[in-house]
Protein backbone atom coordinates (compact mmCIF):
# COMPACT_ATOMS: atom_id res chain seq x y z
CA UNK A 1 0.00 0.00 0.00
CA UNK A 2 1.77 3.13 -1.00
CA UNK A 3 0.68 6.67 -2.56
CA UNK A 4 0.36 9.64 -0.03
CA UNK A 5 -3.76 9.31 -0.72
CA UNK A 6 -4.05 6.23 0.20
CA UNK A 7 -1.64 6.25 3.59
CA UNK A 8 -3.58 9.53 5.01
CA UNK A 9 -6.89 7.68 3.66
CA UNK A 10 -6.58 4.32 5.50
CA UNK A 11 -2.82 4.05 7.63
CA UNK A 12 -4.12 0.95 9.25
CA UNK A 13 -4.69 -0.54 6.51
CA UNK A 14 -1.37 0.18 5.20
CA UNK A 15 0.26 -0.89 8.19
CA UNK A 16 -1.82 -3.33 8.38
CA UNK A 17 -1.07 -5.00 4.86
CA UNK A 18 2.60 -3.97 4.58
CA UNK A 19 3.30 -5.56 7.64
CA UNK A 20 1.80 -9.17 7.79
CA UNK A 21 2.33 -9.57 3.73
CA UNK A 22 5.98 -9.18 4.79
CA UNK A 23 6.05 -11.14 7.69
CA UNK A 24 4.34 -13.81 6.21
CA UNK A 25 6.61 -14.01 3.42
CA UNK A 26 9.39 -14.04 5.84
CA UNK A 27 7.88 -17.30 7.60
CA UNK A 28 7.89 -19.05 4.04
CA UNK A 29 11.28 -18.25 2.88
CA UNK A 30 13.86 -20.32 2.89
CA UNK A 31 17.67 -20.28 2.86
CA UNK A 32 18.44 -20.92 -0.77
CA UNK A 33 16.10 -17.86 -1.84
CA UNK A 34 17.66 -14.37 -2.01
CA UNK A 35 15.42 -11.43 -1.07
CA UNK A 36 14.69 -7.97 -2.15
CA UNK A 37 12.84 -5.52 0.02
CA UNK A 38 11.62 -2.32 -1.13
CA UNK A 39 11.79 -0.18 1.42
CA UNK A 40 11.46 4.10 1.02
CA UNK A 41 13.32 7.55 1.71
CA UNK A 42 10.47 8.09 3.91
CA UNK A 43 12.27 6.09 6.42
CA UNK A 44 14.45 8.49 7.64
CA UNK A 45 12.26 11.71 6.07
CA UNK A 46 11.49 13.15 9.69
CA UNK A 47 15.37 13.31 10.69
CA UNK A 48 15.29 15.99 7.37
CA UNK A 49 12.62 17.52 8.68
CA UNK A 50 14.35 18.06 11.82
CA UNK A 51 17.70 19.11 10.63
CA UNK A 52 19.00 15.73 11.79
CA UNK A 53 20.00 14.34 8.08
CA UNK A 54 22.10 15.88 5.43
CA UNK A 55 20.74 16.42 2.05
CA UNK A 56 21.73 14.17 -0.33
CA UNK A 57 21.38 11.57 2.22
CA UNK A 58 23.13 8.21 3.08
CA UNK A 59 22.19 4.99 4.08
CA UNK A 60 23.80 5.46 7.71
CA UNK A 61 21.72 8.08 8.85
CA UNK A 62 19.46 7.90 12.27
CA UNK A 63 15.47 6.69 11.17
CA UNK A 64 12.95 9.54 12.86
CA UNK A 65 9.58 9.34 12.75
CA UNK A 66 8.49 12.89 13.45
CA UNK A 67 4.60 12.50 14.55
CA UNK A 68 3.52 8.13 15.34
CA UNK A 69 0.11 9.65 14.98
CA UNK A 70 0.53 11.10 11.83
CA UNK A 71 -1.44 9.17 9.20
CA UNK A 72 1.39 10.37 6.28
CA UNK A 73 3.93 8.98 8.66
CA UNK A 74 1.98 5.08 8.45
CA UNK A 75 3.44 4.22 5.03
CA UNK A 76 7.31 5.25 6.47
CA UNK A 77 6.45 3.41 9.82
CA UNK A 78 5.25 0.32 8.01
CA UNK A 79 8.99 0.06 6.12
CA UNK A 80 10.97 0.88 9.19
CA UNK A 81 9.84 -2.12 10.77
CA UNK A 82 9.87 -4.12 7.43
CA UNK A 83 13.41 -2.99 7.29
CA UNK A 84 14.10 -4.38 10.52
CA UNK A 85 12.00 -7.47 10.19
CA UNK A 86 13.72 -8.46 6.84
CA UNK A 87 17.29 -8.12 8.41
CA UNK A 88 16.89 -10.26 11.99
CA UNK A 89 14.86 -12.56 10.17
CA UNK A 90 16.56 -13.24 7.58
CA UNK A 91 20.08 -13.46 9.85
CA UNK A 92 18.19 -15.70 12.18
CA UNK A 93 16.98 -18.26 9.20
CA UNK A 94 20.40 -17.72 7.18
CA UNK A 95 18.42 -15.77 4.36
CA UNK A 96 20.54 -13.49 2.21
CA UNK A 97 19.14 -10.34 1.37
CA UNK A 98 19.01 -6.69 0.29
CA UNK A 99 17.28 -3.92 0.92
CA UNK A 100 16.42 -0.84 -1.37
CA UNK A 101 15.53 2.11 -0.25
CA UNK A 102 13.75 3.67 -3.55
CA UNK A 103 13.16 7.49 -4.16
CA UNK A 104 10.45 9.10 -6.58
CA UNK A 105 10.08 6.25 -8.47
CA UNK A 106 7.75 7.48 -11.52
CA UNK A 107 7.14 5.80 -14.88
CA UNK A 108 3.81 4.08 -16.82
CA UNK A 109 1.67 2.33 -15.17
CA UNK A 110 1.61 3.54 -11.62
CA UNK A 111 -1.87 5.43 -11.07
CA UNK A 112 -2.95 8.93 -10.63
CA UNK A 113 -1.98 9.60 -7.05
CA UNK A 114 1.84 10.15 -6.88
CA UNK A 115 3.10 13.41 -8.45
CA UNK A 116 4.71 13.17 -11.90
CA UNK A 117 1.14 11.39 -13.13
CA UNK A 118 -0.84 13.54 -11.36
CA UNK A 119 0.57 16.96 -12.83
CA UNK A 120 0.69 15.43 -16.40
CA UNK A 121 -2.98 13.94 -15.97
CA UNK A 122 -4.14 17.63 -14.92
CA UNK A 123 -2.24 18.95 -17.83
CA UNK A 124 -4.05 16.29 -20.79
CA UNK A 125 -7.29 17.78 -18.74
CA UNK A 126 -6.44 21.77 -19.56
CA UNK A 127 -6.39 22.69 -16.21
CA UNK A 128 -6.28 26.60 -16.05
CA UNK A 129 -5.10 27.75 -13.42
CA UNK A 130 -2.76 24.90 -13.31
CA UNK A 131 -2.12 23.55 -9.13
CA UNK A 132 1.27 23.00 -8.47
CA UNK A 133 1.72 22.14 -4.84
CA UNK A 134 4.95 22.92 -3.10
CA UNK A 135 7.14 24.68 -5.71
CA UNK A 136 9.32 25.48 -3.46
CA UNK A 137 10.48 22.03 -2.36
CA UNK A 138 12.99 19.99 -4.38
CA UNK A 139 13.09 15.88 -5.29
CA UNK A 140 15.37 13.33 -6.91
CA UNK A 141 13.12 11.66 -9.57
CA UNK A 142 14.31 8.28 -10.57
CA UNK A 143 12.63 6.78 -13.56
CA UNK A 144 11.61 3.19 -13.75
CA UNK A 145 14.15 1.91 -15.45
CA UNK A 146 16.94 3.27 -13.94
CA UNK A 147 15.30 2.12 -10.43
CA UNK A 148 14.85 -1.73 -12.03
CA UNK A 149 18.38 -1.64 -13.02
CA UNK A 150 19.68 -0.57 -9.76
CA UNK A 151 17.60 -3.21 -8.21
CA UNK A 152 19.00 -6.25 -10.70
CA UNK A 153 22.49 -4.91 -10.19
CA UNK A 154 21.97 -5.44 -6.40
CA UNK A 155 20.38 -8.96 -6.45
CA UNK A 156 23.71 -9.97 -8.73
CA UNK A 157 26.19 -8.27 -6.81
CA UNK A 158 27.20 -10.55 -3.48
CA UNK A 159 29.21 -7.85 -2.20
CA UNK A 160 25.47 -6.07 -1.72
CA UNK A 161 23.74 -9.11 0.63
CA UNK A 162 23.14 -8.11 3.95
CA UNK A 163 23.04 -4.32 2.64
CA UNK A 164 20.82 -1.39 2.78
CA UNK A 165 21.24 0.95 -0.41
CA UNK A 166 19.73 4.00 -1.64
CA UNK A 167 18.31 3.65 -4.99
CA UNK A 168 17.16 6.86 -6.89
CA UNK A 169 18.19 9.44 -9.39
CA UNK A 170 20.86 12.55 -7.60
CA UNK A 171 19.83 15.29 -9.78
CA UNK A 172 17.70 17.30 -7.49
CA UNK A 173 14.92 19.03 -9.00
CA UNK A 174 12.72 22.20 -7.71
CA UNK A 175 8.57 20.87 -7.55
CA UNK A 176 8.15 24.37 -9.74
CA UNK A 177 10.68 23.57 -11.89
CA UNK A 178 9.16 20.07 -12.50
CA UNK A 179 5.66 21.95 -12.95
CA UNK A 180 6.62 24.19 -16.19
CA UNK A 181 8.64 20.94 -17.27
CA UNK A 182 5.13 18.87 -17.60
CA UNK A 183 3.33 21.68 -19.22
CA UNK A 184 5.97 22.42 -21.75
CA UNK A 185 6.01 18.48 -22.85
CA UNK A 186 2.25 18.53 -22.80
CA UNK A 187 2.14 21.48 -24.45
CA UNK A 188 -0.16 23.67 -22.27
CA UNK A 189 0.90 26.59 -21.26
CA UNK A 190 -1.71 28.05 -18.08
CA UNK A 191 -1.73 30.05 -15.44
CA UNK A 192 0.77 28.89 -12.61
CA UNK A 193 -1.18 28.61 -9.51
CA UNK A 194 1.04 28.44 -6.31
CA UNK A 195 -0.55 25.73 -3.54
CA UNK A 196 1.76 24.69 -0.19
CA UNK A 197 2.92 21.85 0.65
CA UNK A 198 0.90 18.80 1.60
CA UNK A 199 1.21 18.83 5.46
CA UNK A 200 3.99 16.73 6.61
CA UNK A 201 5.54 16.42 3.58
CA UNK A 202 9.44 17.50 3.43
CA UNK A 203 11.02 20.10 2.08
CA UNK A 204 13.71 18.09 -0.01
CA UNK A 205 14.86 14.84 -0.71
CA UNK A 206 18.08 13.18 -2.45
CA UNK A 207 19.99 10.20 -2.40
CA UNK A 208 23.71 9.51 -1.69
CA UNK A 209 24.04 7.24 -4.21
CA UNK A 210 27.61 6.34 -3.48
CA UNK A 211 27.38 3.16 -2.02
CA UNK A 212 25.53 1.87 -4.96
CA UNK A 213 27.70 3.13 -7.44
CA UNK A 214 30.55 1.23 -5.56
CA UNK A 215 28.60 -2.10 -5.17
CA UNK A 216 27.26 -1.96 -8.72
CA UNK A 217 28.85 0.64 -10.82
CA UNK A 218 25.16 2.14 -11.51
CA UNK A 219 24.25 5.07 -13.25
CA UNK A 220 21.36 6.86 -14.12
CA UNK A 221 20.16 6.37 -17.09
CA UNK A 222 16.64 8.43 -17.96
CA UNK A 223 17.12 12.23 -17.84
CA UNK A 224 14.20 13.95 -16.17
CA UNK A 225 12.99 15.19 -19.63
CA UNK A 226 13.39 12.02 -21.48
CA UNK A 227 11.47 10.04 -18.19
CA UNK A 228 8.47 12.34 -17.89
CA UNK A 229 8.12 12.48 -21.81
CA UNK A 230 8.20 8.45 -21.53
CA UNK A 231 5.52 9.01 -19.03
CA UNK A 232 3.38 11.13 -20.52
CA UNK A 233 2.92 9.40 -23.87
CA UNK A 234 2.04 6.10 -22.12
CA UNK A 235 -0.65 8.10 -20.44
CA UNK A 236 -2.09 9.78 -23.55
CA UNK A 237 -2.06 6.84 -25.58
CA UNK A 238 -3.86 4.65 -22.41
CA UNK A 239 -6.27 7.16 -22.48
CA UNK A 240 -5.83 7.90 -19.01
CA UNK A 241 -7.12 11.77 -19.06
CA UNK A 242 -10.25 11.44 -17.73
Amino acid sequence: MVGVRNVEKDPARVIRVNTLALLHLLDWLRPAERLFFASTSEAYAGGVSQGLVPVPTPETVPLVVEDVAAPRFAYGISKLLGEAAVIHTARAKGVPYVIGRFHNVYGARMGADHVIPELLLRAMRREDPFRVYGMEQSRAFCHVDDATEAMSRLMATDSAIGEIVHIGNDTETNIGDLGKLVLRIAGFYPELDSRPAPSGSVARRCPDLTKLRALTGYEPAVSLEEGVRRTFEWYRAHGKAG
